[in-house]
């Protein structure tokens, strides 16, 4: 499969690297010479000079036959018309990354059938619902809903006290709706098994039924208070989506930004929260203005150092729990020895869009977890593929690879060896993302 890429900035670069590492066919197309040179030598991509929106540019064969054209360039304008274009010139299917929140809202039905695009990638918008989606979790560091709800996917930390640590997996007391699917230790991907052990400081990823997970939660050693009050530091694109989110939760919003333009734009969007124009480093306004009170500080201004420094800055001053996003994934390692409780890496969260966008097929979800180590995939099983009719223990999937979900005739259940998988099943599986290719074609139809 050919993927076309235009613009080679950071989001254009970060799903470039995705794509090429999960060796589909890349070309990416950048007018500027320096970004065009750091894309060719230091990605196994094609690069090609050119402007999206020129006929020549989209008339080059390597262009016109791709499966997939990409438009992620800074201009909205440029992207819509790029991917309106691609179209007539006969690429298949266009993805636009769209920023302005007035088209991302109130022009959706217009870019995807005026314009033919098929997916539309605000980042801002999808880093505010992922963080919505965590703090609706308190003591979860990611949480994921899969088969329309029906399963659900709980991150959490394992810290020195917890009655996890140090007990032998099979002798754990937890629901038997509920599988430990995989862990995190020391930035290093584990597919647990009976004789494994937890251990303080390890990420681990519950798997289960909606409702367990969800009572499990509620009982979990490290569950936060109840989340009522948050303070959010910037007020960009990201702020402007998040705040109205939470407040539609019920949840009362303070937000400090010290771009006046910004403040009065979000000022507009929220009805009981406060906006206040100030430096979000003034450790006086933030003390004044109750951040050892906030359940929850988010730091999400446009520059990655500042919003680890606020959070730390947060910490100190008596937050209860921070979340950071940053735009760099080699930030996303340094949470645990900073002491920052989540961050966010809003570039991963876009391109896991795009892969799933790009696989398609029966897959109908994908997760990218730890800066895309490994992945949660969720697939519909097609009438003819390997493993139909086959139970667990008769499929030689690799050790790196667990399925650990299967929703059958509506109901959702944790499998195990003497599971037998059917037509129309969904299945949700955890795989190291360097195993996705060799693991896919056991679920993929063989027609």
């Amino acid at each position: 499969m050919r993927i076309v890429i235009f613009g080679a900035g950071k989001l254009g670069y970060s799903i470039a690297q995705l794509l090429a590492e999960d060796q589909y066919d890349v070309v990416v197309v950048e007018i500027d010479e320096k970004r065009r040179e750091v894309v060719k030598n230091s990605l196994d991509v094609l690069t090609i000079g050119g402007n999206g929106c020129s006929p020549n540019t989209l008339d080059d064969p390597d262009i016109r036959d791709a499966d997939v054209l990409i438009a992620s360039t800074d201009s909205d304008e440029v992207n819509m018309v790029t991917c309106m274009m691609a179209k007539n010139y006969g690429v298949k299917h266009t993805v636009a990354r769209i920023r302005n929140t007035e088209y991302a809202l109130t022009a959706k039905d217009l870019l995807n059938q005026g314009m033919n695009i098929d997916l539309i990638l605000n980042p801002e918008r999808i880093t505010a619902t992922e963080i919505n989606h965590i703090l609706m979790t308190p003591s979860a560091l990611d949480v994921d809903d899969f088969a329309e709800g029906k399963v659900r996917m709980f991150e959490a930390r394992m810290s020195d006290a917890s009655p996890y640590v140090g007990v032998p997996l099979k002798d754990l007391e937890i629901p038997k709706q509920i599988l430990i699917a995989m862990l995190f230790r020391r930035h290093k991907m584990i597919i647990p098994h009976g004789d494994d052990m937890l251990e303080p400081g390890d990420n681990v990823y519950f798997v289960g039924q909606q409702s367990a997970i969800k009572e499990f939660e509620e009982t979990f050693v490290n569950t936060y208070e109840k989340i009522e009050r948050v303070m959010i530091i910037g007020a960009g694109r990201t702020g402007r989506f998040l705040a109205p989110m939470l407040e539609e939760q019920g949840l009362f919003v303070k937000v400090i930004e010290k771009n006046k333009d910004r403040c009065q734009l979000i000022a507009q969007k929220l009805e009981n929260g406060i906006v206040l124009c100030g430096d979000g480093t003034d450790i006086d306004l933030l003390t004044e203005e109750g951040i050892a009170e906030a359940d929850v500080v988010i730091c999400i201004t446009e520059d990655d150092k500042l919003n680890l420094l606020l959070a730390l800055m947060a910490k100190h001053l008596g937050a209860k729990k921070t979340i950071v996003r940053v735009a760099r994934n080699e930030y996303v390692e340094l949470r645990e020895k900073v002491g920052v409780d989540i961050v966010l890496w809003s570039r991963l969260l876009s391109s896991g869009e795009v892969l799933r966008f790009v696989r398609k097929g029966g897959i109908v979800s994908v997760s990218l977890l730890e800066g895309a180590k490994a992945e949660a995939l969720e697939i519909i099983l097609p009438d003819d593929c390997e493993v139909i009719g086959k139970s667990l223990k008769d499929i030689k999937l690799p050790r790196a690879c667990l399925v650990c979900a299967v929703v059958h005739d509506n109901e959702a259940v944790v499998p195990n060896g003497n599971t037998v998988l059917y037509a129309g099943d969904r299945i949700i599986i955890f795989v190291k993302s360097e195993f996705v290719k060799r693991v896919m074609p056991f679920f993929e139809s063989r027609g």
